[in-house]
């Protein structure tokens, strides 16, 4: 096992913000694959994260991030095939 301060001292650099950033392109890339309506799905999910989140927690940066994404990913859903 790897002990908590490691993990600490790894993660307390980084935001909320860059976590879910960091989430959001790994399961993008994930979906690739799949289908973009699988694509548009996440993207739509993750938009309402990044709205949903607390501004104390992240930069308000995020928030239009979340914006974007609450708008494209139906977007994405409406003009897919698969």
């Amino acid at each position: 096992m790897i002990p908590l301060q490691i993990v600490d001292s790894f993660l307390l650099p980084y935001n909320v913000g860059q976590a879910l950033l960091l989430g959001f392109v790994v399961t993008t890339l994930a979906t690739l694959p799949v289908s973009r309506k699988a694509m548009a799905i996440n993207t739509i999910l993750f938009g309402v994260i990044f709205l949903l989140t607390p501004q104390s927690l992240v930069p308000v940066h995020y928030l239009f991030l979340g914006i974007v994404l609450v708008v494209v990913g139906p977007l994405v859903f409406v003009v897919s095939r698969q």
